[in-house]
């Protein structure tokens, strides 16, 4: 095998099981990385005349927006916000689009800003890992003791309205 295959033997493996053990956040997260890696990936070879593996970048970019991030969209439940992000991520696939046919990198930037700031939101919406049991913990070591459950982190609106758009998480 030779060393650019077993590289890229290696970096699949390394993103399916990243996939395997994502939880919903995160694999829409990853979604948002994988969109964005491609634009710069098709930035660097406009720059650089590869315009074949361009084209490659940007359709990479365009089925990861459309088959992924779109296609996950709960639009009837994310309610106003969902439509507009679905119609968001059409009109990203057409700017896409418009600079593979120009080779335009300001187009590409375009598209990756705005999918920065919807990656920027998700993080901030990031759902609070299962709290620790402590009840079960004092229980083990005083059994007498009564502990009060640990109480779940309040969601905010944005954060109840992604949990809509994209299922539980």
């Amino acid at each position: 095998m030779n060393p650019v295959t077993a590289l890229n033997t290696y970096k699949n493996v390394g993103i399916e099981s990243g996939v395997a053990a994502a939880d919903p956040h995160k694999l829409i997260l990853m979604l948002y990385q994988g969109a964005l890696l491609a634009i710069a990936s098709a930035k660097n070879q406009i720059l650089r005349k590869q315009i074949s593996e361009k084209g490659s970048s940007i359709t990479k970019a365009i089925k990861i927006i459309d088959e992924g991030l779109k296609a996950c969209l709960d639009v009837k439940s994310g309610g106003e916000i969902g439509k507009n992000l679905y119609d968001l991520y059409d009109y990203m696939n057409q700017r896409l689009l418009i600079a593979n046919l120009k080779n335009d990198t300001a187009i590409l930037d375009e598209v990756s800003t705005l999918l920065g700031e919807l990656k920027g939101a998700w993080e901030s919406i990031r759902p609070a890992a299962p709290a620790a049991r402590t009840d079960d913990l004092l229980h083990m070591t005083r059994p007498a003791v009564e502990a009060e459950k640990p109480k779940s982190a309040p969601q905010s609106t944005v954060a109840k309205q992604a949990v809509l758009m994209y299922g539980r998480m």
